[in-house]
């Protein structure tokens, strides 16, 4: 079942999303850990065109629940399904690949996808909490990165849950596709480190497969674990389709999106979301968070 918001969204129902927060202007990521086998024959090899194909046919079969990525080491498709997708759909997966379905490598996840909100500090919107991600600046002014879709549609942002003390109000939001979002200080006597929790964030990079990362959150605190594959796309479901994600094996639950996602002193990624808990494992996707910097002209500092 997928989690979600409740939020008007132009006077229709929006989604209610999982809420988190942490400290330290940071966040955290969430969900499961693969429990399936792999499909794709072994013996065979697919060239690039073919993969691609394989990759389209996914996104055409439109099954909500489903996450895939390359994986250049094997030369497959991995199809990362959770529990909600029945054997049908996986059927109607692999009918979509049609030449192209030997390429495909499937993969079952326990617990369902869905958007997690909240980490590091808690920041409040006005009907929703979310995690701030990182601190980042252009010139003299200051901001906030957190998911897209802690923004989309989010007008002014607080510190507490009274929302009585001001930040300042979303500045900028990109979801579906992307999931990213930023947000400007406009309350002055408001600090805004450049750390994440007592880690000083000095930069920003990409992720690479194999990569230790580490998030936190205010659900979970925080937790390690490695990147375990690159632009992935996630099907939330509704039409929620996101791409370019980070996977890894760090847990997270409920609450965590927008959070951070780091290695060592280096920035990687804001929390997408994913499946899983924090007592079982997770499989939890990422947005990149250079995107996002390069969107806004910001830096982290």
């Amino acid at each position: 079942m997928r989690i979600k918001r409740t939020i008007p969204r132009s006077g229709s129902s929006r989604r209610i999303r999982l809420l988190a927060a942490s400290t330290g202007l940071i966040a955290a990521a969430a969900l499961a850990v693969p429990t399936a086998t792999a499909t794709a024959d072994p013996a065979q090899t697919f060239s690039a065109n073919q993969l691609t194909a394989a990759s389209d046919a996914v996104l055409e079969a439109d099954v909500a629940g489903t996450a895939w990525h390359i994986d250049q080491a094997t030369g497959t498709l991995v199809v990362t399904a959770d529990s909600t997708v029945s054997k049908a759909e996986i059927a109607r997966i692999r009918s979509e690949a049609g030449s192209s379905a030997g390429a495909l490598r499937i993969e079952r996840t326990p617990g369902t996808f869905s958007k997690l909100i909240s980490g590091g500090d808690a920041v409040y919107a006005t009907s929703w909490r979310c995690s701030l991600g990182f601190n980042v600046r252009s010139g003299s002014t200051y901001y906030f990165l957190t998911a897209g879709h802690c923004t989309d549609g989010a007008g002014t942002w607080y510190t507490n849950s009274s929302r009585t003390t001001s930040i300042g109000p979303t500045a900028g939001s990109s979801f579906p596709g992307n999931d990213y979002g930023i947000v400007r200080y406009t309350n002055t006597s408001l600090s805004h480190p450049g750390s994440v929790g007592s880690v000083d964030i000095t930069s920003a990079a990409n992720a690479t497969v194999g990569m230790s990362v580490t998030r936190r959150g205010s659900t979970t605190g925080t937790h390690s674990g490695s990147v375990t594959g690159l632009n992935a796309t996630v099907n939330y479901g509704g039409g929620d389709i996101v791409y370019g994600m980070i996977r890894t094996n760090v847990c997270a639950e409920p609450g965590d999106s927008g959070g951070p996602l780091y290695s060592g002193s280096r920035a990687i990624g804001l929390t997408s979301g994913g499946s899983g808990n924090c007592s079982s494992g997770g499989t939890t996707f990422f947005q990149p968070v250079t995107e996002a910097l390069s969107a806004y002209g910001v830096s982290v500092y």
